[in-house]
């Protein structure tokens, strides 16, 4: 599969930034894996008509502010403008356990610019499955990388791990209704030696911060994400117009124009 895909009209170069969805794609440990069957197929009647029984939040997937923060926007209240536009891609290698900081997004290149969709690509895509280490060693955000996005007036926040938040400030470990890893919380002190609920006192707290700014965010970027890694694009994402919808799975695509030519017509 070519990893650019060029537009003959316009010469816009199209870079995938989303993980193949299907069945037997990783599930959030304590979630349903999705279900699929062929309603109607082919042999039968020459049509194709698959049936599926899934969790929104699997495979590359948007967040709506309704899904942590009460009343808010569901995917159905964002405004088109929220999901297109320009940005970067901020490249923050992390290794297990990590933590994303503000000083981290600061030091970061290409600048962040007020209203930028800001995809931060920390490695772990390259992890992406059912593990253990994908999903309990994840880097996550800090709470001040929250607020120092949400003080940039980011149109969205896209990152390459299952959460934004650190998988020990969230349910995967002992907050609320969790552990849903029930290894996770020992094995964090055994190889940081640090206390998980010092460290991270608060459930989804940099998420949280996020979604209540109003800001819509996309966990497990993937494709050839690599290849814009400290470059400007302009970014698409297609998530469902989903009444009360908290999240769905999205398709989230970066385009490029390398001549510098490229206007959008007016449409007359």
């Amino acid at each position: 599969m070519t990893a650019v895909t060029k537009d003959p009209y316009s010469g816009l170069q199209l870079i995938e930034l989303s993980h193949e969805w299907g069945h037997g794609v990783p599930s959030y440990p304590g979630q349903a894996d999705v279900k699929m069957f062929r309603g109607v197929k082919h042999a039968q009647h020459g049509v194709l008509a698959w049936k599926i029984n899934t969790v929104m939040h699997t495979g590359t997937h948007m967040n709506a502010p309704l899904h942590l923060v009460q009343r808010a926007k569901d995917l159905a209240a964002i405004a088109p403008d929220r999901l297109f536009g320009n940005g970067v891609v901020l490249g923050i290698a992390k290794a297990s356990y990590g933590v994303i900081t503000a000083r981290d997004l600061e030091s970061a290149t290409p600048s962040v610019q007020e209203g930028d969709v800001v995809v931060i690509v920390t490695g772990w895509h390259h992890k992406y499955s059912d593990g253990l280490e994908y999903y309990g060693e994840s880097p996550g955000l800090s709470r001040d990388a929250a607020d120092w996005l949400v003080a940039k007036k980011c149109r969205m926040v896209a990152v390459d791990t299952p959460q934004v938040d650190h998988p020990l400030a969230t349910s995967l470990a002992g907050h609320r209704g969790g552990p849903t890893m029930n290894r996770l919380v020992g094995a964090y002190k055994k190889a940081t030696g640090l206390d998980p609920q010092k460290e991270h006192p608060h459930w989804n707290i940099a998420h949280k911060t996020i979604l209540q700014a109003d800001i819509p965010t996309i966990e497990q970027v993937g494709g050839d994400v690599d290849l814009l890694i400290g470059k400007r694009a302009t970014f698409v994402a297609t998530p469902w117009k989903f009444v009360h919808g908290d999240a769905c799975p999205v398709r989230l695509v970066a385009m490029t124009d390398p001549d510098g030519t490229y206007r959008i017509p007016d449409g007359k």
